[in-house]
Order: structure tokens, then C-alpha cells, then sequence
């Protein structure tokens, strides 16, 4: 060594660690150019945290397009290491092993308590008796309304424990031929005639879905109950008109018509929100559904971090999902109005409820961001109930959508939509029950 040292050999010096120590891990979700925006600043928040962590987002528009891409990563063998899904399309990667039980990581995690979130959502987050994905959201389905429309056709504001007739009576004196050319040119409703939009109608009128949710062998729909929720989901089209038309709605969908003023109340869950602040030319704001016979009943909307089991670097994806299901995390999705946060103490604070007192930043702002009446998210939670997680449950709503969602447009009757839905379903409950 001290000879070439003498030489003044040039020693090989070692390349730098900071390199050698970065981990990657991949991130996939979808949303509009909104979420996209939260989703990114997200993840630029987490890796100025944790500079020794690359995340590489990939990104898909839209939800078909999503859940297509998922399947084809995992059945390719390349999903991303860490990615969003609703709870009702997890449980088909659960039930095969292609996610990482999050269960142990999450109870054991010095930066969260389990008793902090909220119970719904972790309970369907829950796949044979373990947590399998964290959640970042726990959401309502709740109606957005047009308050310039209201007013300008003195029809009262929704309110607490408004009923079914009310809600009748306002959509129907919203739906009106503005301009006197003989075709409604503002609807009242705008509804997705799909089973997670009809279930809580079901359930208001005292029927259900399914049998058992835990278990659930078969649809439940062939009751007095069930069938009076559907009637009127469906007559809100057939014998109401007060929602657009299926060719209307393949030109514009119901989100774009409320955007533009011509659709007075939008059936959502909180991931509107963001999208709708961009609203610049009328009020809005959100209340919670209707009441049936039954009572005030809404469904859990509900997304989570799931892992791939096989991701490289678990520590490194885990490190990831802990930080935006905690509170810097939930409380910069929150800011940007994508989410109800599934952890309490943020949802309970100024970063999902904002504080407009002397002094506040959105006071110097001149008030709150819209929804004013945020707090029907959290006021909701108590009527949240889930509908099933089992493997094949995407299969059981392809089976509902396109059967009840064509007697909303009058192709088929509810008896007759009803006996198809339940029977191209039975496959798909008797495979679900088979995996256990």
C-alpha cells in the first residue's frame, strides 16, 4: 500500500452510499386530475420525510381502466409494491395470497394506534380474520346539492332526517324545462343506477342485500322490502323523470352535469369533493340521504393501502403506508378535500373540519372551503353499514348493475331483473364460499 501510495497510484474510491441505500417501491391508484394532484403531493411530502425512499407513482385515469391494470400486474407477476383499492374489489388478490397481511405491522407500529381509526372501515378491510390493507379513507354516500337552485326554485335546503317524500318533492321541483323548448333541461337527481347506489335504499326500506354479509351464500333481494327500495330507486326514472335519460347520460356524465349547473342533487361519496371545489359559478354543499320507512341507513365508501406480497422491500412499502395512514399523511389528503379520514383524531380536528375563527388561515381566506356542512360525514357514520368483501364480489355487482341497472331504464322488469341478477350470481357466491 505505501508503495503505490509512493507511486501515486489513484486508490478506486467506493461508490456513494446514499445511492446504494434508496429503495424504490411503486404506487398505484386512479383518479381525476384532482386526485392525481393529492396523490402526488402525498407523495412528495413522504419523500422529503424519508429522503432515503424513491416512490414511482403510476397513475391510471380512470376506475375501469385501474381494477383492469391491478389484475393484469398480478397476473403478470409485476403489481406495484403498494397500491389503493375499495374494499369491495380487495378481497379477489386476498383470497389468492397476493397481499401482505398488514394486520401485524399495524398493531405493532410505534407511529399508530389501532384505536384510533375508525372501526367500519377496518373491520372491511378484514379478510379471514386479519387487517389485509390499511385504510386512508372512511366515507358516507351522501347527496351534494345545488344551493342557487334551491333557492331560485324556493324549495327548501336538505335537512337532518329529511325523508324520502321530501326528497321526492324537491327533485321533482327541480326538474325543469328551463328554457321552454319542450325538453327538461335540468334534472333534479343525479343517480348511478348501480347496486351501491340502490343498497342503501334497500336497506332504508327494510330489506337487504345478501343473507349473511360475513358469509353471504346468495342476493336477498326477492322480498317485500328489498323490492320497495328498488321500486324507488327505479321510479325516480320511469315514473319520476327526474333523473336524465341513458342516452343523456352517455353524453355527459351525472358529475358533469351537476359541475354545470343542469343537475340539481349528485348521489356521491366524499371523493367528489375534490373535483366539485373547482365549482366557481354556484353554491353547493352536502347533505345526508333521505330516511326510509326504515330509518336513516347509508353505505360505507372506503379505500385502503394494500401491499403485494410481492414487493422486494416490505419495510420500505410499509414505511410508506404507515406514513400516509397516519397524521401528516391523512391530514395532507385531508387538506385537499379527497378524503374523510379514517383516523379519528384527524377527522375530529381543524385538518378535516376547518376553523374559520380570527386568526386562521382560512378565515384570512374569507371562510371555509365547500362542503360547509362537512361535518354530515362524521354525523353519518353511525348509519354506515358495508356490503360483502368476499373474493368474487365484483362478480355479484356485474351480475346486479347489469340487470338492475337496465330496469332503471324500463328494458326489464324488477321481478325479472331481480331472478337474473340472483341466478348469474350463484357461481360467484358458491366459488366465494369454496376459497374459504
Amino acid at each position: 500500500m505505501a508503495a503505490i501510495v509512493a507511486l501515486g497510484v489513484a486508490l478506486p474510491l467506493a461508490a456513494p452510499t446514499a445511492a446504494q441505500d434508496e429503495a424504490e417501491i411503486s404506487f398505484g391508484f386512479w383518479g381525476d386530475p384532482a386526485e392525481f394532484d393529492a396523490y402526488e403531493g402525498l407523495q412528495e411530502q413522504f419523500e422529503a420525510a424519508n429522503p432515503d425512499i424513491a416512490v414511482e407513482s403510476q397513475y391510471t385515469p380512470g376506475q375501469g381502466d385501474f381494477q383492469t391494470k391491478i389484475a393484469t400486474s398480478f397476473g403478470a407477476g409485476n403489481p406495484p409494491d403498494v397500491f389503493l383499492i375499495n374494499f369491495r374489489r380487495f378481497g379477489q388478490y386476498a383470497a389468492t395470497g397476493a397481499l401482505e397481511p398488514l394486520g401485524p405491522r399495524f398493531r405493532e407500529s410505534p407511529a399508530l394506534n389501532p384505536d384510533d381509526f375508525y372501526p367500519q372501515p377496518i373491520e372491511a378491510f378484514t379478510f379471514d380474520g386479519e387487517l389485509t390493507c390499511v385504510p386512508q379513507n372512511i366515507s358516507s354516500l351522501v347527496v351534494y346539492y345545488n344551493v342557487d337552485l334551491f333557492a331560485a326554485a324556493g324549495v327548501p335546503l336538505p335537512r337532518d332526517g329529511w325523508t324520502w317524500d321530501e326528497f321526492l318533492q324537491a327533485a321533482i321541483a327541480l326538474t325543469k324545462d328551463v328554457d321552454g323548448d319542450g325538453f327538461v333541461d335540468q334534472y333534479g337527481v343525479g343517480l348511478e343506477p348501480s347496486l351501491i347506489r340502490y343498497t342503501p335504499f334497500i336497506w332504508q326500506a327494510g330489506g337487504e342485500l345478501v343473507d349473511d354479509v360475513d358469509n353471504p351464500t346468495r342476493l336477498a333481494l326477492d322480498t317485500p322490502e328489498a323490492k320497495a327500495g328498488i321500486q324507488f330507486v327505479v321510479d325516480l326514472s320511469l315514473k319520476h323523470e327526474v333523473v336524465p335519460t341513458e342516452p343523456e347520460v352517455l353524453a355527459e356524465d351525472d358529475q358533469s352535469r351537476f359541475m354545470n349547473g343542469t343537475t340539481a342533487m349528485l348521489f356521491q361519496s366524499r371523493r367528489a369533493t375534490t373535483t366539485l371545489r373547482e365549482i366557481d359559478a354556484f353554491q353547493w354543499d352536502v347533505a345526508g340521504l333521505p330516511a326510509g320507512p326504515a330509518g336513516a341507513t347509508t353505505v360505507l365508501h372506503s379505500d385502503a393501502f394494500c401491499m403485494a406480497s410481492s414487493a422486494e422491500d416490505k419495510d420500505a412499502a410499509w414505511r410508506f403506508i404507515e406514513y400516509a395512514v397516519g397524521p401528516e399523511g391523512q391530514k395532507a389528503l385531508a387538506a385537499t378535500g379527497r378524503t374523510v379520514p379514517s383516523l379519528r383524531p384527524v377527522a375530529e380536528s381543524p385538518a378535516f373540519l376547518p376553523s374559520t375563527e380570527p386568526g386562521s388561515s382560512l378565515a384570512a381566506l374569507g371562510g371555509l372551503l365547500p362542503p360547509a356542512n362537512a361535518a354530515v360525514f362524521l354525523e353519518t357514520i353511525p348509519q354506515i353499514r358495508r356490503v360483502p368483501n368476499i373474493s368474487t364480489w365484483p362478480e355479484v355487482e356485474e351480475a346486479f348493475n347489469t340487470t338492475l341497472g337496465r330496469a332503471f331504464y324500463g328494458e326489464i322488469s324488477i321481478d325479472d331483473a331481480i331472478a337474473v341478477a340472483e341466478e348469474r350470481s350463484e357461481d360467484a357466491f358458491a366459488r366465494a364460499a369454496e376459497r374459504g
